[in-house]
This record gives C-alpha cells, structure tokens and sequence, in this order.
C-alpha cells in the first residue's frame, strides 16, 4: 500500500538583515527609555531639591517669625518703666546685672558684625546679620503645658502687688524679680496686703535671650550654611549660652528694624542700624531707637543642600536695605546651588501694644 506523497514545506525564518534590524531598532527603544528614565529621575531630583529649599526658607521665616512676636513680653510687667541702658548692651554678657540692664531692649541686632565681635557664637558667616531677642516663656515654669523648674533659669517674676514694697515703692527694680533660681523670687500677686511679704507668690516665667545667626556649616566642615540659635539657660547654678541648630541651607539673613518716631506704636522708618536713624553709629551710643523698634523685616537667602552640576548661579539677589540706606545686593556666587529669596514683615505685638493711647 503506498501512502500519499505531499511536497515538502519551506523552512520559515529571519534572515541575518531582519535580525540585525530588529537588534538595532530594541537598541534605539531601549537606550530612548533610559534617557527618557535618567531625564526624569534628573527632574524629579531637581524637584525634591527645590522643595527642600522652599520648605527650608518657609520654615525659617515661620521660626523667626514667632519668637519675634514674643519679644518684650514679661507676663503683667511693663519695661517701659526701666531706664534706658548708657550704650547698647553685650548680650553674652552672662550676669544678672547684664540681664537686668538689658531687660528693657525686647529687640537688639549687629548689621553684619566681625565674626569676633559677638562672643558667645562661633563660625558666623560673613556678611550676615546677627538678631537678639529677649522675652519670657508665655507658660508658667511647673504648669502641665512648660517646662519643669528644673528644666533651669534663668527665672522672671512680675509683681502685682501693691504695696510699698512692691508696686508702690516707685522703684522699679522692686516691680519684677530676676534670679537663675527661684529660691529668691518674691513677688506677690494682687491678693497681698499692705504689709511686705503678704500675699500669694506671684507666677515664675523662664527667661531668655535668643541670638539667631548664620554659620557657616552645620556640622563642622559639613560646609552647609544653617540657621541657628544661642539659647541662653543655666546649668548647676551657672548661666550659659547652648548653640541650636535650627535650619539648614540658610546661606545669608539680612534684618531691617521698624522704629516708631511718634509713639503710636506703628513703624515710620525702617533702618538696618537703628542707632543711624539716630545720628550714631557706634555701640556707646544710648540705644533709644531700639526701644522703639516695633516690628522687623526679615530676608532670607535659602540654598540648595546639594549641587546642581549643569547650573551656575549668576544671579546677585537684594536683601533689602543695608547700613547706609542702599540696596543690600549679595553678589552672585557662581558656584552650582541654586537659591531663592524670601521676605516677610513681622509686627512686634508687646512693644507697639503699649504704645497704642
């Protein structure tokens, strides 16, 4: 029996033309993707820089911005009342005289100062400004909501007693009490009578003094410029200085002072040096303008943690005015960090409250 014979079938495939095609179009594909894939990865990068830099300058704005609305608050007393210092004071001077002679200036500031000329900092960056601000805590030391007493001093008490010994004495330094304890604090509230040492003691705050400045790194040698803060506190019974690092990328902060000439407690000149709108420049001058000082324009130069290789920043930025009146111009750097300026104007509600008829 013979089977039926069918033809042969023809081998079917690709040619070495076809398969060199397909090779180098899968090339093509592939190396577009990975550009498209780095491209992105690249922007995506720049992206995240940017908001880092944004929520950085924000933050520190928002930072500066609530310690100077506590500025000059001392609970229920008025440092209207106490004299002005004889020249402006040192605020690393780490006495209770120091303390107590400063009481009266909520607000001080160095209009890009030597890096030595403020003691108690290390490594300012060079062209920037230092700001002083002086306050209590608005809690009461011990209260659920603050810190402990032992959480450390120094502590402010405000009298609200009147008697001859306290509020009827005349004397000012008899209206509040300052000591790095509280063994010593002994001013009363209302409740008191005529007879000294009557009454209910009157609430503790803790006091402080804040300078806020640039460094150059935040780490040292890390090359990151920062914002940060000296604290002062007490430790042991001693008083000091705790440098916080508070902001990162801050590369410049420049500070302009809003004075109120008339005594209405709104600002009618801004000056970068207070003591200039007063005729001196010099530190043994009697800070009146600071006293008067009601509110602060803050500029802040923020940078880029990392480098952006394929960008050179050209640009000059101004911050504000500088000593002088002029254009605070910074000059382009010309490194690889890209930056952004931010400014914001902060009322002073404690000064230019008691200002208001």
């Amino acid at each position: 029996m013979h089977l039926p014979s069918h033809p042969a079938r023809a081998q079917g495939g690709f040619t070495l033309a076809e398969l060199m095609i397909a090779v180098t179009l899968g090339l093509l594909i592939l190396a577009g993707m990975t550009t498209l894939f780095v491209n992105n990865t690249k922007a995506q990068g720049e992206i995240e820089k940017a908001n880092r830099q944004v929520e950085n300058g924000r933050f520190a704005v928002a930072l500066l911005s609530g310690d100077l609305r506590n500025a000059g608050f001392y609970g229920e007393f008025d440092p209207t009342v106490l004299a002005t210092p004889a020249a402006l004071p040192d605020p690393c001077l780490l006495t209770l005289d120091a303390l107590k002679t400063a009481l009266p200036l909520h607000v001080q500031g160095y209009d890009n100062p030597a890096a030595a000329s403020v003691g108690c900092i290390t490594d300012l960056r060079a062209g920037t400004d230092v700001l002083v601000l002086r306050h209590t805590r608005t809690c009461v030391a011990g209260e659920s909501n603050c810190d402990p007493v032992s959480a450390g001093g120094p502590f402010f008490q405000a009298s609200l007693c009147s008697n001859p010994s306290e509020l009827d004495s005349g004397d000012p330094r008899n209206f509040y009490a300052l000591d790095i304890g509280t063994a010593t604090l002994d001013r009363h509230r209302r409740d008191c009578s005529q007879v000294a040492g009557s009454g209910t003691l009157a609430p503790i705050r803790a006091y402080t003094t804040h300078l806020y400045f640039v460094a150059n790194n935040d780490n040292p040698g890390d090359g990151i410029p920062t914002l940060k803060r000296a604290e002062l506190g007490s430790s042991g019974g001693v008083l000091g200085m705790t440098i916080v690092p508070l902001v990162e990328g801050i590369d410049n902060l420049q500070i302009e002072y809003g004075i109120d000439t008339n005594g209405d407690g709104v600002p009618d000149l801004y000056a970068a040096n207070p003591n200039l709108a007063n005729g001196c420049a010099t530190a043994a001058c009697a800070p009146v303008n600071w006293r008067n000082v009601v509110a602060v324009k803050l500029n802040i130069l923020a940078r880029n943690l990392e480098a952006t290789q394929s960008y050179t920043d050209n640009k000059s930025y101004v911050l504000g005015l500088d000593g002088g009146g002029s254009a605070n111009t910074v000059a382009a750097a010309g490194d690889h960090y890209k930056r952004h300026v931010f400014h914001a104007v902060v009322n002073l509600p404690n000064p230019s409250g008691r200002k208001v008829p």
